[in-house]
């Protein structure tokens, strides 16, 4: 199987329940508090590590014991944090999550995540990116940062997997479609940057056209309930989601993708990735947190098989 090398971010997750959110001015009472470890990018090497790859995160946390935290579960799960780099000057990220039944809201500050520079990210992937392996990235650290480094594992021959997670109003330069390998992205971040919001099957072939016009090798939109899409030669193939009870929506997104990556890195194909993703995703929601509650390699394929038979 090919090494996994995640860049991306590592936030410390607080998450509380609450009946309803806040209007502005206004307190309210919370229940079940939890501090967890988190971050996309920490959630999609756990779930890569938990899946059976060899994986390497690349990120950057404070000297404080979130950042220690965060690195040493890291550590637990399997996952490399060689280069992890440590910052005296910034403060370990942070995500407050309310969680309101089903639905949450976050504020994230991204502390050291931001202070991520190129050249620690080139360092990783000269000293990893060798016999193709695949590097899982977002742009959590930038767009500049981010679009380099794209550029760099590009040159050094990894298979690139870009999860776009973008805001309103933001667009990628034209370099950084042409000639990725998978782009993997939900239906907010598809409108946002394809203009098309993909509510059925139409206009996901639409979109899933509009990056492979762009020099996208693949595209995975994930549509959340409504499973996920992409072209196979030429035909848009859905997998439908899985039926669970939704206890905390908060990983499956990584969950998904880091499961994604490993399944292609031990040459899957596309379509069986995906289903095989989608499995994951769906335990994962049945957890509260996030890391904890990312499946086994063994735990997916078991509730896989119940769920074919």
């Amino acid at each position: 199987m090919k090494k996994i090398i995640v860049y991306g971010g590592l936030n410390m997750d607080l998450s509380m329940e609450c009946d309803r959110l806040p209007v502005p001015g206004e307190s309210l009472r919370g229940s079940n508090f939890v501090a967890t470890p988190g971050g996309k990018g920490g959630n999609e090497a756990v779930a890569a590590a938990r899946m059976g790859a060899e994986t390497f995160m690349v990120g950057k946390v404070g000297n404080d014991h979130y950042g220690r935290k965060l690195t040493s579960e890291l550590v637990e799960h399997g996952v490399s944090v060689n280069n992890v780099s440590v910052t005296a000057r910034d403060e370990t990220g942070v995500s407050l999550v309310l969680r309101c039944g089903t639905e949450r809201s976050v504020v994230t500050d991204p502390g050291a995540n931001a202070k991520m520079s190129y050249e620690e990210v080139r360092a990783a992937i000269h000293g990893l990116g060798q016999h193709s392996n695949i590097l899982l990235m977002s742009l959590g650290g930038g767009i500049d940062v981010a679009m380099q480094s794209l550029a760099c594992a590009k040159r050094n021959d990894l298979f690139v997997i870009l999860r776009a997670s973008v805001v309103e109003g933001m667009k990628l330069p034209d370099e950084a479609y042409a000639g990725l390998d998978l782009l993997v992205i939900n239906r907010t971040d598809c409108r946002i940057l394809s203009g098309i919001a993909p509510t059925d099957d139409g206009a996901c072939a639409k979109a899933l056209e509009f990056f492979a016009g762009r020099g996208v090798r693949q595209c995975v939109i994930t549509l959340k309930g409504g499973g996920s899409v992409t072209l196979v030669d030429g035909e848009m193939v859905r997998v439908p989601g899985r039926k669970v009870e939704v206890v905390d929506p908060s990983c499956a997104g990584d969950t998904y993708a880091g499961t994604l990556a490993t399944c292609l890195a031990d040459d899957m194909p596309l379509k069986e990735s995906m289903e095989f993703a989608t499995a994951a995703a769906a335990l994962a929601i049945t957890k509260v947190g996030a890391q904890e509650s990312i499946p086994s390699w063994k735990q997916a394929q078991d509730f896989l098989k119940a769920a074919q038979e």
